[in-house]
């Protein structure tokens, strides 16, 4: 039976952290050359490279995240006995990091992480951005899983996997207005002024060609590529928003705002994702067994 020596993890969590050799080196008292024999053997007896150079930085693999995670969790521990027989317990908790596009949903981003919202054993750390930089995080392994509306490009440097959770219809809504005729899509767009998600959105590009086809040009009111900005000015100025109705769910709930229309041949796609791993979080796991598959041909890739 394989054991670990406690003294190699302690040695790997302190470079982890550090990022540098050099710099544990000196926390810990050592020279850095026993330093990188005491990771070398650490490697050895786990099977695994723990680290790559790029340039002069320790980068962990995949498999040097995972163990850093156990690690965490081993010293954790022992922090966590001393709290216990000092009268002070703390609690251990398994962590999901989660990355989500800086322009979507919150009510969706809450419905795919409600499972996990409140649990005493579970640490979410979400983290908003643009595709480009939470792409590179899941990439290094900094986080487990990438919430977008866009499919992520293949790469035949980097293998991720779009998971289609779900796709919703996209709506025309505004505040009620009981004094006049039903709205006639896209005729009433002659004249009625609209909120529009940026050109950047797969929806707007969807809505500009039907737009192109009818023949009309809209008053645009303003152009934002942040849901939650649409949902504000959606509240606050007269005309029509284009939007998916969960991203203003709780004002169509509450009536300050109605759904005008429904735009037909026109939804917004809801992806997860991840990086193929050989040691996946079972966290993630579990919240992607909850969506069967939109479409069986589109789901991965």
């Amino acid at each position: 039976m394989k054991t670990l020596n406690f003294n190699h993890l302690r040695y790997f969590w302190a470079v982890a952290h550090e990022g540098s050799l050099t710099r544990a080196a000196e926390r810990l008292n050592l020279s850095q050359s026993a330093l990188s024999v005491q990771i070398q053997k650490l490697e050895h007896r786990m099977g695994h490279p723990l680290f790559d150079r790029v340039g002069k930085r320790l980068v962990l693999t995949e498999a040097g995240r995972i163990s850093l995670d156990y690690a965490d969790t081993v010293f954790q521990a022992g922090d966590e006995l001393l709290s216990t027989l000092e009268g002070r317990p703390l609690a251990s908790r398994q962590v999901l990091k989660v990355g989500a596009l800086t322009t979507l949903s919150r009510n969706f981003q809450l419905e795919f992480l409600r499972p996990l919202v409140g649990r005493a054993d579970v640490e979410l750390i979400v983290r908003s951005g643009p595709t480009r930089d939470l792409l590179a995080q899941l990439e290094a392994h900094a986080i487990d899983v990438v919430l977008s509306n866009s499919a992520a490009q293949r790469d035949a440097r980097v293998s991720f996997r779009n998971h289609l959770l779900d796709q919703q219809p996209v709506s025309l809504v505004g505040r009620p207005r009981p004094d006049k005729p039903p709205f006639r899509f896209p005729e009433d767009l002659r004249s009625e002024p609209i909120l529009l998600p940026s050109l950047d959105s797969d929806i707007r590009v969807g809505f500009d060609h039907l737009l192109d086809l009818a023949g009309i040009r809209p008053v645009i009111l303003a152009e934002v590529d942040d849901m939650a900005m649409l949902r504000l000015l959606a509240r606050e100025r007269e005309g029509v928003t284009l939007v998916p109705p969960i991203v203003v769910r709780d004002e169509l709930e509450s009536g300050a705002l109605v759904e005008h229309c429904r735009i037909p041949q026109l939804t917004e796609s809801f992806y997860a994702i991840i990086q193929n791993r050989r040691f996946p979080n079972q966290l993630l796991g579990d919240l992607l067994t909850r969506y069967a598959p939109v479409d069986p041909s589109a789901s991965v890739d």
